[in-house]
């Protein structure tokens, strides 16, 4: 009878190769305040930061922004690799002029964890979950 009770325990308990699988976890952020929702709007955030500082990095340099993705390659940490407008999960729309510039991240797919984000000159980027971000969506932290 002790063999069979053993037996039974054995057999109503799961054991780790039989567990429940769970969905993935939520969204892990990369740093204190991270603002992305998503893996995918963690890299396209990166992207947009890289963009930005070598924006910075290159008027310093010239006086003058970059007009174009490709100006920007090897100001600061910005490749040749980053030219490609194909993110990802995210399109990139880069318009730049001498004295300013437009940067925006368009998600294939938008939604709560796919935001569209805008950045110009002044370095702020502002996001959006419902259409297309411009100047006037929220800034985010």
């Amino acid at each position: 009878m002790l063999a069979a009770l053993a037996l039974a325990t054995a057999l109503l308990t799961p054991s780790p190769a039989f567990a429940i699988q769970t969905a993935p976890s939520s969204y892990q952020p990369k740093f204190p305040g991270d603002p992305a929702r998503s893996d995918s709007e963690a890299a396209a955030l990166a992207y947009m930061r890289v963009v930005i500082r070598a924006q910075r990095q290159f008027n310093k340099q010239y006086n003058h922004f970059a007009t174009s993705l490709t100006e920007l390659v090897h100001s600061g940490s910005f490749t040749k690799r980053m030219v490609n407008p194909d993110r990802g999960d995210y399109t990139v729309s880069f318009e730049g002029k001498k004295d300013s510039f437009i940067l925006t991240m368009t998600p294939k797919q938008l939604d709560a964890a796919h935001r569209s984000f805008y950045a110009e000159d002044d370095g702020k980027i502002h996001a959006d979950e419902e259409k297309p971000a411009d100047a006037k969506s929220p800034v985010i932290k």
